[in-house]
């Protein structure tokens, strides 16, 4: 076991750095929601509730940490294509430790992108700022697992030529089936219940119920987490399976 840690302490420290040395991906990963959060609120806020900034803020944290999955896949697949992973495969590193590696090494970013997107939020709307808001930061590391499940798996399958089209897939589907951008008043049934199925605007509520108070607390915490959890633990199964597939290959 101890020998297990340190493996991942090792790699997870080696994943961090591969990040930093692409400021391009994490300028781009900070600054294009950041930019969202603000301009939408002032064109929007006057106009309907949904881009208030208590609304706006926590949809912003989530919909950042779908970007995640292209930057995690993105990392997993360039490293599938040079010989640091082959070296790695025949050591008696297991894939399990690979893939918490890179789970953890982007912990980090999620910490960051939750904190400044909600203290922007505050800024504008300083209702923001309470004990809920504090809360919510580390919970926002739980949804975050959940596209970084996403992008392991994809970076597991994909190479680094189709990982951003895969990913855009899961980018997409928490914009528009998130229902950050829009009420579900004007939706039909079978698509709200589509939503409610999927973990996209189950991540959303955790987040968004946590920072403005939880009203009903199976409907509005306990029931989208376990959602999120579950779709979380399968995606880091297969992404343990498909990892494990390519280590025997290798």
């Amino acid at each position: 076991m101890k020998k297990s840690i340190s493996r991942i302490w090792t790699l997870t420290s080696r994943n961090f750095k591969e990040i930093l040395r692409d400021p391009l991906s994490l300028i781009f990963t900070f600054g294009l929601p950041l930019l969202l959060e603000v301009l939408f609120y002032y064109l929007f806020h006057s106009l309907t509730p949904q881009f208030e900034m208590k609304y706006l803020a926590p949809g912003i944290v989530v919909f950042s940490e779908a970007f995640i999955t292209l930057f995690t896949g993105l990392l997993i697949s360039l490293d599938r294509n040079t010989s640091f992973l082959t070296r790695l495969y025949v050591s008696k590193t297991k894939s399990y430790e690979f893939i918490l590696s890179y789970a953890l090494s982007i912990i980090p970013i999620t910490i960051i992108q939750t904190t400044l997107f909600l203290i922007v939020g505050g800024i504008i709307d300083p209702s923001i700022f309470s004990l809920r808001m504090l809360i919510s930061i580390p919970l926002s590391i739980i949804t975050s697992f959940l596209y970084i499940s996403l992008g392991i798996l994809f970076g597991s399958i994909c190479n680094e030529k189709s990982i951003g089209g895969v990913s855009s897939i899961v980018i997409c589907g928490q914009s528009v089936l998130s229902g950050m951008w829009f009420p579900l008043e004007g939706l039909n049934e079978g698509m709200v219940t589509l939503m409610k199925i999927l973990p996209f605007k189950n991540a959303t509520m955790l987040i968004e119920n946590t920072v403005n108070g939880i009203n009903n607390t199976f409907n509005d915490f306990v029931l989208p987490l376990l959602i999120v959890l579950a779709y979380t633990i399968v995606s880091f199964i297969l992404a343990i399976i498909f990892f494990k597939r390519n280590m025997k290959n290798n």
